[in-house]
């Protein structure tokens, strides 16, 4: 059963704040507003569908007495039950405790693993991969650094995705994919196993993360490297150093003042994810069982190019449609990772 005092005061909050931007509103206040009312507007619409679903039940099975209408009523009551049981579950899910960053932007970061080559290509067709999937959901896809090998691969990028549910849909990406294929320097025909590494992090904004200037140290330096996108020939790249971690950012466009935004932003956008790593594990001691905790240390996914098979290790899914999926076609796979995740919050709650 759904607490009735729980439902009643998501309602009532609905309400005030329908009622509260219909007044006057200060500037500052209508945007935070507008955000809630439209975050609570599906959970109030499944609630209020339960509700009339219940009272229907109440009234059907209150015919039960009358003997002209009882036959109707027993027709009509198991069917309604039914409906009330799926309900009931779509209440429980849209009343599960939600990531407060799963609606920000995301950094994407790809870097080749083990496998020389072979892992540097494996990770310029998971970007790809990304890529065409945040076309297919209208996102933004702004490549912030990319550094190229003369072969054609990566050695690391990153990627600014932004749009509607960004973190929520990539964040189950984070962690170690493995690619088992011949490759096209291999003469003799050999299946070479190889591996790239994904993080996804959710975007930081200023307030989140306050950044002390005596932490950093930044150097301009000019860009360089065989194969990399960015290279010019004046000094306006920018390397910044956090000192207290040791993380260091470099951006290579070809604004120096652009190079210390884009930075700076993905510095914050690292230690946030830094201080949610932390706050993830004082929760949970057993955090590698769980997804979407952003563990890259973890082999999550293989794609076996042979049999056309993508395996994701987590939740033992194999389908063989890898073709499709380097296309883009991520959908199947990622909507199995957030029924799995609804599941283990559902168990959670009922513990």
């Amino acid at each position: 059963m759904i607490p009735a005092d729980r439902m009643a005061q998501i309602i009532d909050r609905f309400q005030f704040l329908e009622a509260k931007m219909a007044g006057d509103v200060a500037g500052g206040d209508i945007a935070a507003l507008a955000r809630e009312y439209s975050d609570l507007t599906p959970v109030v619409a499944t609630l209020q569908a339960y509700i009339d679903l219940s009272q229907q039940i109440t009234d059907t099975e209150d015919l039960l007495s009358d003997p002209e209408m009882r036959r109707m009523a027993e027709e009509e009551l198991p069917d309604l039950r039914a409906r009330l049981a799926a309900s009931e579950t779509a209440v429980q899910l849209a009343l599960l405790p939600r990531d407060a960053a799963d609606a920000r932007p995301a950094l994407l970061e790809i870097r080749p693993g083990t496998g020389g080559d072979e892992a540097s290509l494996f990770a310029a067709d998971l970007l790809r991969m990304y890529q065409r999937y945040a076309e297919g959901r209208r996102w933004t896809f702004e490549v912030l650094d990319q550094s190229d090998t003369e072969l054609g691969g990566i050695k690391e990028v990153t990627v600014r995705i932004a749009g509607d549910g960004v973190f929520a849909r990539l964040k189950y990406e984070s962690g170690v994919h493995r690619v088992q294929r011949v490759p096209e320097t291999e003469s003799g025909g050999r299946i070479h196993t190889s591996a790239a590494t994904v993080a996804v992090l959710p975007e930081a904004e200023e307030v989140d993360v306050q950044i002390a200037a005596s932490d950093i140290r930044i150097d301009t330096m000019r860009a360089s490297g065989a194969g990399g996108q960015h290279v010019n020939t004046t000094d306006s790249a920018v390397r910044i150093t956090h000192l207290p971690t040791g993380i260091i950012v470099v951006s290579a466009e070809k604004s120096q003042h652009r190079n210390r935004e884009i930075a700076m932003n993905v510095l914050r956008t690292r230690l946030f994810d830094l201080e949610r790593q932390r706050i993830d594990g004082a929760r949970s001691a057993d955090r590698k069982a769980q997804i979407g905790t952003g563990d890259r240390s973890e082999r999550i996914r293989t794609y076996n190019f042979p049999q056309g098979r993508l395996t994701d290790h987590r939740i033992n899914l194999t389908l063989y449609a890898l073709n499709q999926i380097l296309q883009g076609d991520l959908d199947t796979i990622i909507d199995a990772l957030q029924a799995d995740a609804q599941a283990r919050l559902l168990a959670e709650m009922g513990t």
